[in-house]
């Protein structure tokens, strides 16, 4: 599944692409899965605004729609508002584990297990395409809020507060999104390793300096996957279908049996909650 770095490489591709677009029709597949909201009220809602900005919220593709009125019998475009501004409506888009943002123009191949085509001012459209069908698509009337703390944002303080006293495994304290959103599988154990924690302390047992470098090594570690354009593992592409390269720095994630990048300790994985983590056992206490 798309973590907080693939989600916000999309977001910005998508931001650059059709910001200022306009929508001028959907088209909506026969399938209900990927419907959070009803198809009647995706369409109703995205025909004839303006999407105005592109932008993340946790794991989430946030459209910021804005109503645009009718000049000479064509929608008109406009530059993009400032983000300060309240949206009319939004769209959120959840991409689950394989679905994908694709802006093309017309004539391209529509794709298997494209759920849903809007068509744009610009003369292009932009697809959602999900072979699985955990992707969500949903509308709302604006301020949408998935819960949680930005990650990217949280102080310090707020950070060590959100985890002091859990008696839940770290890792899993991680990946709750109503703690911290956007924090997946893969980031967490990355962070972890650089914190010196291993994914199975109980939160209530980790220090205050050691939750201290666990913030610090989480907004590292999201900083960096971001500028490398997230990890390409399984279907993942950025808004242009090209892959990321935070994979090729994976330290543990994914690499159990292979030495320790550190100290050549052979890197070990463990189950939690259903989630794989990984670890080194000599460099993580």
């Amino acid at each position: 599944m798309p973590e907080l770095p693939e989600v916000e490489t999309i977001a910005r591709g998508l931001e650059t692409r059709v910001a200022g677009d306009t929508v001028e029709s959907v088209w909506i597949g026969s399938r209900p899965q990927p419907l959070k909201s009803p198809a009647s009220a995706i369409a109703a809602t995205l025909e004839g605004k303006r999407i105005a900005r592109v932008h993340r919220a946790g794991k989430h593709i946030v459209f910021d729609l804005e109503a645009q009125p009718n000049q000479g019998g064509r929608l008109a475009r406009r530059q993009p508002r400032p983000a300060a501004s309240l949206p009319t409506a939004q769209w959120i888009v959840h991409l689950g584990m394989t679905g994908r943002m694709v802006v093309c123009e017309p004539a391209a191949e529509i794709a298997k297990h494209t759920h849903l085509i809007a068509k744009l001012a610009s003369g292009r459209e932009l697809r959602f395409i999900d072979p699985r069908m955990f992707g969500k698509l949903s509308v709302h009337s604006g301020g949408f809020d998935p819960g949680g703390v930005e990650p990217l944002e949280v102080s310090e303080e707020r950070f060590v507060a959100l985890f002091r006293g859990r008696k839940t495994p770290i890792k899993s304290a991680l990946l709750n999104q109503k703690l911290l959103r956007g924090v997946g599988n893969i980031y967490a154990d990355e962070a972890l390793f650089r914190a010196g924690i291993r994914p199975r302390r109980r939160a209530a047992a980790i220090t205050r300096e050691q939750l201290r470098k666990l913030h610090r090594a989480v907004r590292e570690v999201l900083r960096e996957a971001i500028a490398l354009g997230g990890s390409s593992i399984s279907d993942y592409v950025d808004a242009d279908g090209e892959e990321g390269f935070f994979q090729l720095q994976h330290r543990v994630y994914g690499r159990e049996a292979e030495p320790c990048l550190v100290c050549g300790t052979a890197i070990r994985r463990v189950v939690l909650a259903g989630r794989s983590s990984h670890y080194c056992p000599k460099c993580q206490k």
